[in-house]
Order: C-alpha cells, then sequence, then structure tokens
C-alpha cells in the first residue's frame, strides 16, 4: 500500500511514472502503471467525477493518441481551481506520465501541444475599475 494524496492505493508504487499537470489554479498529480485502462481521481471514476463528454474526451486525450487506453491504470489526485482547468491539468499530468513510462511516445504528444503547460492565469482586478480592464461608463452629464 502507498499513500498517494489522502488515499492509499494497491501496490508498492516502484513501477509507477509520475506527472505532474497545472492549468489556472488546479494542480493535478498522476500515477501510470500496467493495467487495464481503469481513470481513477480522487478515488472516484471518471465518469463520475467529470460530468460532461468534453472534460472527459480532454482527460482522455493524451490516451488515445499513444493507443494506451487499455494498457495502463491512471490515479490521479487533483485540487483547486474549477472542472476546466482540473480536466486540463489532468491532461498535462497524464500526457509527461506516459512520456515517462514509454518515452517513444514524446513526438506524438509534443505534435498535438499535450506537452505545454497553458499559463494563462486570471488577471487582477485594479482598483477604480469594475474588473481587471473595465471602467465605469463614462456620463456626460
Amino acid at each position: 500500500m502507498v499513500k498517494f494524496g489522502n488515499y492509499l492505493i494497491e501496490g508498492n508504487g516502484k513501477n509507477d511514472c509520475l506527472g505532474t499537470g497545472r492549468r489556472k489554479s488546479s494542480v493535478a498529480r498522476v500515477r501510470i502503471r500496467s493495467g487495464s485502462g481503469k481513470i481513477s481521481i480522487n478515488a472516484r471514476e471518471l465518469d463520475e467525477f467529470f460530468k460532461t463528454a468534453q472534460q472527459r474526451n480532454t482527460v482522455k486525450a493524451p490516451l488515445m493518441l499513444t493507443g494506451k487506453e487499455s494498457a495502463v491504470d491512471v490515479l490521479i489526485q487533483v485540487e483547486g481551481g474549477g472542472t476546466t482547468g482540473q480536466a486540463d491539468a489532468c491532461k498535462l499530468g497524464i500526457a509527461r506520465a506516459i512520456k515517462r513510462y514509454d518515452p517513444e511516445t514524446e513526438p506524438v504528444l509534443r505534435e498535438h501541444q499535450l506537452l505545454t503547460r497553458d499559463a494563462r492565469e486570471v488577471e487582477r482586478k485594479k482598483y477604480g475599475l469594475r474588473k481587471a480592464r473595465k471602467g465605469t461608463q463614462f456620463s456626460k452629464r
């Protein structure tokens, strides 16, 4: 048994490949091991954790492109941000872990820009403005 986040998982963790993904304020820690294609996020199934098909496809994208859907089990611990940020963080973490698991998949992952971190963050609100850049409406009278 190995401690992974707040959960205990099966195995000794010696043959696992790790990857970290970040997007906005979400952080995903991914662990990949040989298996049957099971994806577990925060000790819940993929379909239970991500409700929309778009988010589930985002998470599965690196596995589908490399053909590892039914060859590996994926364990993910994700926290922070919203569901879209968490899905993108999982995608990057899985891609990085697959690259470690099988280095020959790197050109395919890089070609589809799955190893590139999306560094866009929310711009802070400035004083005197309504949002980051939106000011008050000008009134002539």
